[in-house]
């Protein structure tokens, strides 16, 4: 596809498409609020390191192993 001919998504098209995109794969996405006791508690045990305690994406990686270890 060359440039002159790309389609460009709206944004709420992209929007749609994660959407769908997490129906697919069974997953929900929901907001959730931490205290700073529960990122201490993260890095504590070594799912999240200290450098990374406001990482968004760090946070939620490390709540992805604390889910997996606890729910499987």
């Amino acid at each position: 596809m060359n440039p002159e001919t790309a389609i460009v998504r709206s944004p709420g098209a992209r929007r749609m498409a994660r959407h769908r995109d997490r129906r697919r794969k069974r997953l929900r996405c929901i907001m959730i609020e931490l205290r700073e006791t529960e990122i201490d508690v993260l890095v504590r045990r070594g799912w999240l390191h200290p450098d990374d305690r406001a990482n968004l994406a760090a946070i939620r990686r490390a709540l992805h192993v604390y889910l997996d270890e606890h729910l499987r």
